[in-house]
């Protein structure tokens, strides 16, 4: 197989898996062969054996002595540091965006992000899309992580995004209900404009200070969801049942 297909197929691999362990499909404590999990996807062993190896990388999945893979039981803290290691990263971009100048390309893309999430919030109260802010965001959060034109730090940042619980949209499923998390929403999108203005103004300190304090708000947003559960109205918020309570 050409290479272009292989790495189609373990894209493939990995997007199925992660969506089946983050709606629950499998949950914690699932043991996943390399075997079973081939016949799953109805793929072979190389790109399963592929896919299980990011998956576990990304922090869903742990290799056991035997080998085989298991779905991750998170902790509190698991996805609190995750949050805030994507804070610091993107935090590092805006920063290093301000001193060295941004990416053109990625500032107007970052902009016009921003200018259609505007849209859809003043859409009203009862008309907010979530499925399209949550687009929109993570489209928003991508443009941000090119803005220092540093293909390395881009990589870092985008992988920090898909571990457990930590991107940029992770929680905004649970917003449609409750008016503690509408108001995050209308913060984020003010945080979103004072980073592009910090960036464009080079003013590094403050850029960097807002980025961490942006994911800031989505370990709030978190908390709220753990304390509140389903049946405070938040929604089902894919991957939150892989977090064990505190004991």
């Amino acid at each position: 197989m050409a290479d272009g297909g292989k790495l189609r197929n373990i894209d493939h691999a990995v997007r199925t898996l992660r969506d089946r362990i983050l709606s629950g499909g499998l949950p914690k404590g699932a043991h996943l062969s390399e075997t079973a999990a081939a016949e799953m996807l109805g793929l072979s062993r190389t790109p399963t054996r592929e896919a299980l190896a990011q998956l576990v990388e990304e922090g869903l999945l742990e290799r056991g002595a035997s080998g085989r893979c298991a779905v991750r039981a998170l902790t509190r803290d698991d996805v609190a540091d995750a949050i805030e290691l994507r804070g610091v990263l993107e935090g590092m971009v805006l920063r290093l965006a301000a001193e060295r100048g941004p990416d053109a390309a990625a500032l107007a893309e970052a902009e016009a992000r921003a200018e259609e999430i505007e849209a859809v919030i003043h859409a009203g109260a009862q008309a907010l899309d979530f499925e399209r802010y949550a687009e929109l965001n993570a489209a928003f959060h991508a443009a941000l992580a090119r803005l220092a034109a540093s293909p390395l730090l881009e990589r870092e940042l985008l992988r920090a995004h898909r571990l457990p619980l930590a991107s940029p949209s992770a929680f905004l499923g649970s917003q449609a209900a409750q008016l503690e998390f509408r108001r995050s929403l209308i913060l984020a999108q003010s945080q979103h404009r004072a980073m592009l203005a910090a960036v464009t103004a080079r003013e590094g300190s403050r850029a960097e200070a807002l980025g961490r304090e942006h994911a800031r708000l989505a370990r709030q947003n978190f908390d709220a969801a753990l304390r509140l559960g389903p049946e405070g109205g938040v929604g089902e918020i894919p991957g939150l049942a892989l977090v064990s309570a505190p004991t």
